[in-house]
């Protein structure tokens, strides 16, 4: 495959996410480091670990980005919009939350716009900037409801559609990341998530045109490049 990306670019697109139950106040603070030093994008955190992470990630080009409505996206409208507002006031800069797919497949679009709208009201209130990025699970829905659903996120005023939560069936797959790409049409960003554990991978989904990669490795697919990359461990927060 044709690489066109150095490896801080890669690294730059990456969101690291540290979501399993069993993860350590260890595992979190080795993430936090690896993003620092490698130039991760971002680290995606459970919304109990986000105070935590802020101050491990001070000061550094790292954003912080916590989920909501995880992993199931079955939580109440409001009760989410609670978690997101928790997890801004905790330093979150980013919210990958998580739609409410048994709503979205029983027809409650309406509901389901309305789930999505509530985060990004959240978000628009913080005085800072905050990206909201809806977690669709396109492997549960057909090509045309990932369709649908991309829609639904834009009119609710998201700004990213990402495929996957990482624990269902499985994760990205071309096809749901070329049906995301051609109907939000550059408007929203795509993020890929799931089963991303390569280097060939990544490149091959930014390519395509994503903006954001979810990875549990983001180390492992960095060394995969073959290239040295540059330390990158300080300097204030970027904004997406």
């Amino acid at each position: 495959m044709p690489v066109s990306l150095s490896v801080n670019d890669v690294a730059a697109q990456l969101d690291h996410a540290v979501l399993k139950p069993q993860a350590t106040d260890d595992d979190l603070a080795a993430a936090a480091a690896m993003c620092r030093e490698r130039g991760v994008g971002c680290l995606c955190v459970r919304p109990a670990d986000v105070v935590q992470a802020a101050g491990l990630l001070d000061g550094s080009r790292v954003v912080l980005a916590s989920v909501v409505g995880f992993p199931h996206g079955s939580h109440r409208g409001d009760v989410k919009a609670m978690e997101a507002a928790r997890a801004i006031a905790d330093g979150a800069r980013e919210l990958d939350m998580v739609m409410n797919v048994g709503a979205f497949l029983s027809g409650h679009t309406g509901l389901v716009r309305a789930d999505i709208a509530a985060v990004v009201a959240e978000a628009g209130a913080a005085e800072q900037p905050v990206l909201v990025k809806v977690i669709l699970e396109t492997c549960l829905l057909s090509l045309d409801q990932v369709a649908t659903a991309c829609l639904l996120a834009e009119e609710a005023g998201a700004d990213y559609v990402k495929t996957s939560t990482g624990f269902a069936e499985h994760g990205a797959t071309r096809s749901a990341v070329a049906t995301m790409l051609e109907t939000v049409g550059g408007r929203l960003g795509v993020k890929a998530s799931g089963g991303i554990r390569s280097w060939e991978d990544a490149v091959g989904y930014l390519e395509m045109g994503c903006g954001r990669l979810g990875v549990g490795d983001a180390a492992r697919i960095l060394d995969g490049s073959g290239e040295q990359p540059r330390r990158q461990d300080q300097g204030p927060a970027k904004a997406y």
